[in-house]
């Protein structure tokens, strides 16, 4: 199978607060949720609600001490066998603050699971 990602995803299992946008960036709704994994370009997140295609979410992640926050746009969205939601998330908009910490976070990831 070809790998279609343009930056590769580490796991990741970290609370988010995300916010549901409309078309006119009006909030729908707002909720909590996990990451399953992250990259550069995007994140996989999982919820209580379903979101559909092309949704805009603006998500805020606690990475540790930082916070990373990111606009996206919904790629994909499935239902788990336990009722859960998990929708892939291709970033939209990041601050250079975000992106540099969570390159930070995926590099010091990276480090360790070479050495295990």
């Amino acid at each position: 199978m070809n790998e279609k990602r343009k930056h590769s995803r580490v796991d990741s299992i970290y609370l988010l607060n995300y916010v549901n946008l409309d078309e006119n960036e009006k909030e729908m709704m707002q909720g909590m949720g996990r990451t399953i994994n992250v990259s550069e370009s995007g994140i996989m997140l999982e919820t209580h609600v379903a979101f559909s295609e092309n949704d805009t979410v603006d998500v805020v992640v606690g990475l540790k001490e930082d916070m990373v926050t990111i606009r996206g746009k919904v790629v994909f969205s499935r239902t788990t066998d336990t009722g859960l939601h998990q929708s892939g998330i291709q970033f939209l908009t990041i601050a250079d603050a975000s992106l540099a910490t969570l390159r930070r976070y995926i590099d010091a990831f990276n480090a360790l699971s070479t050495h295990t």
